[in-house]
């Protein structure tokens, strides 16, 4: 086995002391170029890497986000993860990804964080206890809510303007001659699922078009299995609103299996852009999540706090928009 490199050996080699090492790699230490030139091209030669964890005992801080997800089974949340650590790593940050199995957070996940001293926290699907959010904030790590809006948290979150969104689809499926609505919930307890049902509604009252609501969990499965029942109980509407696209892409298997044509027969609006929505097979009207802008928010208040903590609490929207493809497009007789 190779010897493990140490600081010690990157001095002798530079003909320095130990403490101007770590001062090189100490973020915000004084040290002079000429110093740290050769420690650098010592390091370089050596193949010496600083030990980030050894570091942030000192700091109480690494350069390490953890972002916190839940519903992994949906594609949008792989992309978030996927587009963070890109994003990140582009400033010197690596991403900690903790899975959590329950709606919210539990002590081995906040435990998980807080042993890592990470710099910051995004929180994708999950919901925060009080214990927990009294966890984060005596330890200063600035917490963001991604793509979840919580009235009177102590947190910043970013997110889609849901309810915007919600009756922009409910006017365009109205605008496109349906007279008959379903509306495809996800998991009840959660703003996003909440505010699209809340802005389709209004909007459907407003036209005193019928609309039948239908509760999911946000899963293909759970799509796919409403759509079937709707179908068997001959309660086919003209149009769905489906609160996110791996349902709606469940609910456009049922509807294929069933030789139910879409959209000359029902019309199908998901909620998200997912990558699988505009496949060929599918091609899915939906609302496009303005997730390069989320993340951009996110990124830009997170790394101001970590720089200057000031535990602000805010909630962002931003606007999405519609994506028309054949799911809606009327067909040729």
């Amino acid at each position: 086995m190779i010897p493990k490199v140490t600081a010690k050996d990157v001095a002798k080699l530079a003909g320095v002391s130990q403490s101007s090492v770590s001062r090189v790699y100490f973020e915000g230490a004084s040290v002079s170029a000429k110093t740290k030139k050769k420690v650098l091209e010592a390091a370089e030669e050596l193949g010496y890497r600083p030990n980030e964890f050894a570091r942030s005992l000192i700091t109480n801080r690494t350069k390490i986000i953890g972002l916190v997800m839940k519903g992994v089974q949906n594609p949008f949340y792989p992309q978030v993860l996927k587009q963070f650590t890109s994003e990140f790593k582009k400033i010197g940050y690596s991403i900690l990804f903790v899975h959590t199995n329950n709606d919210e957070i539990q002590k081995d996940d906040i435990d998980i964080l807080l042993n890592y001293h990470v710099a910051a926290v995004i929180i994708t699907d999950a919901t925060l206890s009080l214990s927990a959010m009294e966890e984060f904030k005596d330890n200063k790590i600035p917490v963001v809510l991604f793509n979840r809006k919580v009235v009177k948290s102590d947190f910043y979150s970013v997110c889609c303007n849901n309810l915007k969104a919600s009756e922009a689809i409910g006017e365009f499926l109205i605008a496109e001659g349906c007279t008959k609505l379903a509306y495809i919930a996800g998991n009840a307890n959660t703003s996003t699922s909440i505010e699209r049902e809340r802005g389709f509604t209004n909007i459907v009252e407003k036209h005193n078009v019928h609309l039948k609501k239908y509760s999911s969990d946000y899963t293909y499965e759970g799509g796919y299995n409403t759509a079937r029942e709707i179908i068997s109980k001959k309660q086919l509407p003209d149009g769905f609103f489906v609160a996110n696209d791996i349902m709606a892409l469940g609910v456009l298997d049922a509807l294929r299996e069933n030789q139910i044509a879409v959209p000359n027969d029902t019309k199908v609006v998901g909620f998200d852009n997912i990558e699988m929505a505009s496949w060929p097979t599918y091609n899915l009207t939906t609302w496009e999540q303005p997730m390069d802008e989320m993340i951009a928010e996110t990124m830009t208040y997170l790394i101001n706090e970590i720089e200057n903590y000031t535990g602000i609490a805010k909630n962002i929207e931003i606007d999405g928009k519609l994506i028309v493809r054949e799911t809606t497009k009327k067909g040729v007789d």
